[in-house]
């Protein structure tokens, strides 16, 4: 390759003082923490969720798949990168990447909490955390804030305190505390994001979608995940949304793309079919068009998304490393992405690879 890989789609793990240090104090009693539990596995305690957050898949980037396991895992055993952003500069070296956008971990599963008031408590104590840990590598970590969207007015406000606290982009709950994101209360934060320069982010498994039992042997689920990340896009797709803000940027982050082409089709079929009697509203274009030129798509180990480059916007496309979680291709990238990658010109590589996530968050990574 002639330029060095940016991970588009990276993770932090939260520290155990994440929450319980930047929370404001009123909240400090109830916050987030880590507890050890019978088995001597580290887990995040969340008031308000029924399950608790085992951090085994969290960290286990590197582990082969027959050790790979929810439990089991402890701070003093993971990836010391991911909370520590000066050791995350050696987990970079060693996979070949020069620089990583970061998402939240726990922030994932925080993304549905029911209880909006603690979720924007929460959210406000990670944003404060991680701006400390991109700083200590600002050439090659950079974070997404995270907003749990009480109202559009609070949003606005949220959106641009992050663009101050030197985040490149937004980390958006799968499912706002009031509304649908396609209705046209939202229209000012769509304008403020556009007028920041911050383009909004869903990553799979924050939608309260997402949460629901697959059918099948359990193994099936793993399939259905990146179903909240297309429910997301349709919605701003058929609802209108890009057409009143051509300019808008959403990313679906770590739902792969080998599956776009089908599905922008099948979306101007529906729109071209059915929009008469399901009462659909009126797009200026096809839906496939708001999807070329909207969305972006981060994907880690998924061959099909490379092969059917041509079929979709490839501009659009940004490959990841998803480092430190259990999908990570890490410490093996560089091998992967030349199998993978093997037919694409240099162009097409460095556009994927590097150029499409550097020129979206304007990152200063040659």
């Amino acid at each position: 390759m002639t330029k060095r890989p940016i991970s588009a789609d990276s993770h932090i793990t939260e520290p155990r003082n994440c929450y319980i240090d930047n929370i404001d104090p009123a909240w400090r009693a109830r916050a987030p923490h880590v507890v050890r539990d019978a088995a001597g596995s580290d887990i995040y305690v969340v008031e308000g969720l029924k399950t608790k957050i085992a951090m085994g898949l969290i960290a286990a980037a590197g582990k082969p798949a027959e050790e790979l396991t929810m439990g089991g895992a402890t701070y003093e055993t993971m990836h010391r990168g991911g909370w520590d952003a000066k050791a995350r500069l050696a987990d970079q070296d060693r996979d070949g990447v020069a620089a990583e956008l970061v998402y939240a971990s726990v922030g994932m599963i925080l993304c549905g909490h029911p209880d909006l008031d603690y979720k924007n408590a929460c959210f406000t104590a990670y944003n404060r955390w991680l701006q400390g840990f991109c700083a200590d590598a600002p050439t090659r970590v950079f974070g997404l804030g995270q907003t749990a969207l009480r109202t559009p007015e609070e949003g606005i406000k949220d959106f641009q305190r992050i663009k101050e606290m030197g985040f490149v982009g937004v980390m958006m709950p799968g499912n706002p505390g009031i509304a649908d994101y396609d209705d046209k209360m939202w229209d000012p934060l769509w304008e403020a994001s556009v007028a920041l320069d911050l383009p909004v982010s869903f990553h799979i498994l924050t939608s309260k979608e997402d949460q629901q039992k697959a059918r099948g042997p359990r193994i099936n689920g793993f399939q259905s995940i990146i179903r909240g990340c297309q429910d997301i896009i349709g919605t701003f797709i058929y609802g209108g949304v890009f057409m009143r803000h051509p300019k808008l940027k959403l990313v679906c982050v770590e739902a792969d793309a080998g599956w776009v082409p089908h599905y922008m089709y099948r979306m101007d079929h529906a729109y071209k079919r059915h929009r008469h009697w399901m009462k659909g509203k009126e797009l200026d274009r096809l839906p496939s068009e708001y999807f070329r030129d909207n969305v972006y798509l981060t994907f880690q180990d998924d061959h099909t998304a490379f092969q059917m480059r041509h079929l979709m916007n490839m501009e659009r496309l940004m490959w990841a490393s998803d480092f430190p979680h259990s999908d990570s291709t890490w410490p093996n990238s560089r091998p992967v992405l030349a199998e993978q990658a093997a037919d694409l010109t240099a162009f097409e590589r460095d556009r994927i690879v590097h150029d499409n996530v550097r020129e979206l968050y304007h990152l200063p990574v040659q």
